[in-house]
Order: structure tokens, then C-alpha cells, then sequence
């Protein structure tokens, strides 16, 4: 086993807290948290890789549970329940925040529902889908578990094994305004690459109709109308380029 340290261009003085310890330290000019866990994808020599991000917390026996499991059922990736904490408390996941075991495209589509700190991915999928998009700064785990999902079974592992940690003034996703919008472009390139099955194509066309409408309607509250036309006729347009006659 590994540990495997990359400091995104930190000028906070992290690295002076590391010597001694067993792990593998690389500081790398500042790209972003996708450039980070790529650049850490790579350095990996293990056939499993794991993430930790830098406001996530891992119970002591998260790794091995996760890995006997795996091992059990055959599993390529899997992933597992988790506390949530903001600003110092406790609080309840939504309904919507419910987790699937197996083949779970579907419910992968309205928001991410996989965190990347409680994933366990063989490379063999990295190998396969691509690693984290650099160009999104935010929602690129969406991104990823979506060219996850229409490929392989994914196992949820239902043990609270992670605490995440929100509320704090430099979470990343405070930095942008309607992240949707990147969401949006990840149902884009789903449908645009061609690697779903009709049905998974008809799941995600239904779900960028959705997202695009409820965009479309907050940009032309907010008098941004030549967005709004844009969103609003995205699906369609999509939709005509590759053969079908849906409307949004």
C-alpha cells in the first residue's frame, strides 16, 4: 500500500508537516483538483486507487472493508455511506442523496451521488473511461461517475465509512455561481460521444431537458435572455444532430 501526497500549488505551508512520515510527497504548479488527483492516478503503482480530499475524513477501517468486499463480489470499483458535517454539525443526507449499488446510470444523472473520497477504483477503469476532465473546475466527479456508470456495475458498500466536512469559506463549489451549467456540459458529452446504450441515451436526453429548462428559466429571471434561448434550445438541437426528432 501507498500514500501518495499532491499539494496543488499550496503556499499554506502543508509540506512542512510531512516529513517523517511514510508517504510519497509532490508539490505541482497549481491546476486544479482534477489536474491534482490525475497527476496522483498516475504516480500510482497499485491496482487500486483510492482519493482523499483535503476536507474528507476516512474511518480507521474504510480501505479494508472496502477492499474484502470488492474482492468478495468481483467488484472494479465501489463506494460507500458517509457523515455529513457543516460548519461543526451533524445534519441528515436528503432523500435524493440516496445511494444504488450496481448498474446505476439512471441515478447518477440528477447530481452526483458517489464522493470521491469513499470511491475504490481499479486502474483497469481508468484504463478504460479517461481520467478526471481538467477543464471543468467543478462537478467533475459528476463527470466522472457518469462515464463510470454506463460501463460498469458500481457496489455501494453501506457502511458510514467517510465524514465529510462542509460550510467552510473556501469550499470549492461556493467559487462558482449555477454549477449546474457544468453538469450540463457532462450530459452533453455523454450524449455527443456515443457510448451510451438508447436507453441510457434516452435517460440522459430526458435529464439534460430537465436541467437545461430549470437554467434557462433562472437566466431569464436574471435578464441574461440570449443564455436562457441558448439552454433552452440545447436539447433540441442536440437532439436533431443525432437523428431524432424530440423536442424539449
Amino acid at each position: 500500500m501507498e500514500v501518495i501526497v499532491v499539494d496543488d500549488g499550496s503556499t499554506d505551508g502543508s509540506a512542512d508537516e510531512l516529513p517523517g512520515l511514510p508517504l510519497r510527497y509532490v508539490w505541482k504548479e497549481n491546476g486544479g483538483i482534477s489536474s491534482a488527483r490525475n497527476l496522483g492516478i498516475s504516480l500510482a503503482t497499485g491496482d487500486l486507487i483510492a482519493f482523499l480530499d483535503v476536507d474528507d475524513l476516512w474511518k480507521k477501517d474504510k480501505l479494508s472493508t472496502q477492499m474484502r468486499v470488492m474482492r468478495e463480489q468481483s467488484s472494479l470499483i465501489s463506494y460507500t455511506d458517509e457523515i455529513w458535517m457543516r460548519n461543526g454539525k451533524w445534519f441528515n443526507q436528503g432523500h435524493r442523496h440516496r445511494k444504488y449499488s450496481g448498474l446505476i446510470y439512471q441515478h447518477c444523472l440528477p447530481l452526483c451521488i458517489i464522493s470521491p473520497s469513499s470511491a475504490v477504483i481499479s486502474r483497469q477503469i481508468f484504463d478504460d473511461v479517461g481520467k478526471f476532465d481538467e477543464s471543468m473546475p467543478v462537478c467533475e466527479d459528476y463527470d466522472m461517475w457518469l462515464r463510470i456508470a454506463c460501463r460498469y456495475p458500481v457496489l455501494f458498500v453501506d457502511k458510514q465509512l467517510i465524514i465529510k466536512q462542509g460550510g467552510h469559506a473556501d469550499q470549492l463549489s461556493r467559487h462558482f455561481e449555477a454549477i449546474d451549467r457544468f453538469r450540463i456540459r457532462s450530459l452533453v458529452k455523454m450524449v455527443s460521444q456515443g457510448a451510451l446504450t438508447p436507453d441510457q441515451r434516452a435517460l440522459t436526453l430526458k435529464e439534460l431537458r430537465r436541467k437545461c429548462a430549470i437554467y434557462a428559466q433562472g437566466a431569464r429571471k436574471r435578464g441574461r435572455l440570449e443564455e436562457a434561448a441558448e439552454y433552452a434550445t440545447l436539447p433540441s438541437t442536440l437532439d436533431l444532430s443525432c437523428g431524432t426528432t424530440q423536442q424539449p
